[in-house]
This record gives structure tokens, C-alpha cells and sequence, in this order.
């Protein structure tokens, strides 16, 4: 019996051998793109390139499906790789214990992607995804703002020109319509953000747990988003979804 028996039911056996030739690179291995890759992977997906250059910290075990106390100190995409392969034996799973920057982006290979996820934090990491998809005609999709949010019924999936109330959109939208792009796919949410409280009794400002080594720390942010465990699993499971329904449309 075929561990995909049930999702090919649905999709067909045209729309599963689509989504076994096919490759995803997700960017970020976190809070979005952890639940990402655990639906991929059930999905009938083969073949991943997983990207991120975080350890897992105790503050990950509120909402990251690798998190648990055995993975703490450890590098998320080997995590990620080990839970992936765990699902599916055959699965063909790069690494890349890295961030993406302006500076380190031409050493992806883009021309290999079938689709991106991007899941990661910052901007600048955004908008060259953006840029080097729309160089090698990659399809991607992003994830907006999911922290600071507690109301997971509000997230939509929309081009980036058509979002509203997401703090993180409106700066990407300025940003892609100073370069000429002209729509990208994203999923964000249309819930007001919730200001955290300024505790500082269990701030990482004061208490910082990360594992010695640690190259990129909570206290090197400007905010510390506040999370739950049922919003960024929402987000990361409705960008899957499009993932899925993208590459049987291919």
C-alpha cells in the first residue's frame, strides 16, 4: 500500500507524480515553514532544499513542530531533515545552515527550484527572494506578519497589492513596487496586531537562553514578536496548500 494512497484520492495519480518530480525551497525553517515542510512532505513532495541558520531555542517549543526539548541546541534544518525523512525514507532533502542575504543568494540554485516558500523574517531576505524568483522565473509565494497575532481565522491568501492592515505588507508592497513587481502571492492576515506586554521578568532581553554560539540572538531584534502555538501553523499549512495546488496546475 502506498503512503499516499489517501491524498491521491484527491489528487489523482497525473497530480502525484507532478508533486514527486518536483522541488521546494523553503526559506525560513521556523514557526511557518516548519509546518510547511511537515505538510509537503506528507503531501507526496520528493525533493527539498531547506534553508536556515537558527538552532532550536527553548522559546520555539510554543509553536514550532521540530521544538521539543530533545531538539533544543540543535540546527533546525537537520531537525527538520530527520522529521522529513522520518515520514517519508525516500525523500531527497538538501541543507543550508545559512540566511539568505543579498550577498550569499547567487550560491541557491533557483534554476532547480519548482516553487519557493518564503518564510523568513526579515525584508531585505524577502525582497531578494522576490527578485532572484523573478530572474529565474521561479513561482513563489510569501508569508506575511504572523506574530503578535492571535485570531487565525484571519489570514487570507492574495497578491501583495491586495492585502490590508498587515504592517509587513504595506513595507513589502512600497518595496516591490519600487522595483517593478508587479504581483506576488502571499498569505497575511487582516487581524490588527496585538501589541506584547513589556515584561521584562521573562524578556530574552534579560534572559537570553539562546545555546553559546548563537550567531543571530533575540536581543539583537529591534521587537520580540509575541506567539501562540495556533497561528503560525495556520499560516504555514494554507501556504502549503497553494504550494500543492500550484504544482498539480503546472
Amino acid at each position: 500500500m502506498d503512503q499516499f494512497a489517501r491524498t491521491q484520492l484527491l489528487l489523482g495519480r497525473d497530480g502525484m507524480e507532478k508533486l514527486k518530480k518536483a522541488r521546494v525551497a523553503v526559506f525560513g525553517i521556523g514557526g511557518v515553514g516548519g509546518y510547511v515542510c511537515e505538510a509537503l512532505v506528507r503531501s507526496g513532495v520528493m525533493s527539498f532544499d531547506l534553508i536556515d541558520d537558527d538552532r532550536v531555542c527553548l522559546t520555539n517549543l510554543n509553536r514550532q513542530i521540530i521544538a521539543t526539548r530533545k531538539t533544543v541546541g540543535m540546527y533546525k534544518t537537520d531537525v527538520m531533515k530527520e522529521r522529513m525523512l522520518d515520514i517519508n525514507p525516500d525523500a531527497d532533502i538538501r541543507i543550508h545552515k545559512c540566511f539568505v542575504l543579498p550577498e550569499n543568494s547567487s550560491r541557491f540554485p533557483f534554476d532547480e527550484y519548482d516553487y519557493v516558500v518564503d518564510a523568513v523574517d526579515t525584508v531585505t531576505a524577502k525582497i531578494e527572494l522576490v527578485m532572484k524568483c523573478q530572474e529565474h522565473h521561479v513561482p513563489i509565494i510569501s508569508c506575511m506578519g504572523a506574530g503578535n497575532k492571535l485570531d487565525g481565522s484571519q489570514f487570507r491568501v492574495a497578491d501583495i497589492y491586495k492585502t490590508k492592515m498587515c504592517p509587513l505588507a504595506k513595507v513589502m508592497r512600497r518595496e516591490l513596487k519600487k522595483r517593478g513587481v508587479k504581483k506576488l502571492k502571499v498569505v497575511y492576515s487582516e487581524e490588527k496586531p496585538t501589541r506584547p506586554l513589556e515584561d521584562m521578568s521573562i524578556s530574552c532581553r534579560n534572559h537570553c537562553i539562546c545555546p553559546p554560539g548563537t550567531q543571530h540572538k533575540c536581543t539583537e531584534r529591534r521587537d520580540i514578536p509575541g506567539s501562540v502555538a495556533f497561528v503560525p501553523s495556520i499560516a504555514g499549512l494554507l501556504i502549503a496548500g497553494e504550494v500543492v495546488k500550484d504544482l498539480i496546475a503546472m
